[in-house]
């Protein structure tokens, strides 16, 4: 488990108050209600630039998250209890897959996305993936600039993605 502090964004911050330390774990199933609601509140913003079957893939609901938990790991990033991030990681060869970024719209800008990327990478690394890839969409620009800032870059490599463009990344793991 490893620890964040933020304390320079979110609402508490613009207030003057501190925000507490962030941990960041493995991800349960009773977790799964949670994820679920990370998620969505981390896309709500984006639902009209999804497709709704695009959507309905990405903000998972908790039947979802726990088939999600079946197939890769997920990690989450917890403040006072409270799940305020979520990633999934999983290892196919010697290749990595990221999938399920999300943070709370109050805790993003914050070191909470750095956090659980580092630690799905670490988790990736670990397990002998050499690279590690990621699909974005369009609408979460924001994301792109995240990745690319974070050593990712675009593969080339464009997919169907429920009706909309898919775009891959992908970094190297040294």
């Amino acid at each position: 488990m490893c620890d964040v502090r933020s304390e320079n964004s979110g609402p508490m911050a613009k207030r003057g108050v501190r925000q507490d330390a962030v941990q960041i774990r493995r991800a349960q199933v009773t977790d799964a209600e949670a994820i679920a609601g990370c998620l969505s509140t981390a896309f709500a913003r984006h639902r009209d630039e999804y497709t709704a079957e695009a959507y309905a893939d990405t903000v998972l609901n908790s039947d979802g998250v726990r088939r999600r938990l079946q197939e890769m790991c997920l990690f989450v990033a917890i403040s006072n209890g409270e799940i305020v991030g979520t990633i999934g990681c999983m290892v196919n060869g010697l290749e990595g897959h990221l999938r399920g970024m999300a943070v709370s719209p109050d805790w993003q800008g914050t070191a909470v996305a750095l956090a659980l990327l580092r630690t799905a990478e670490a988790d990736l690394q670990q397990n002998g993936c050499g690279h590690v890839t990621l699909d974005t969409t369009a609408p979460l620009m924001r994301a792109v600039r995240f990745y690319a800032k974070n050593g990712y870059s675009a593969s080339g490599r464009v997919t169907d993605f429920f009706g909309m463009p898919l775009y891959e990344y992908r970094k190297l793991l040294l």
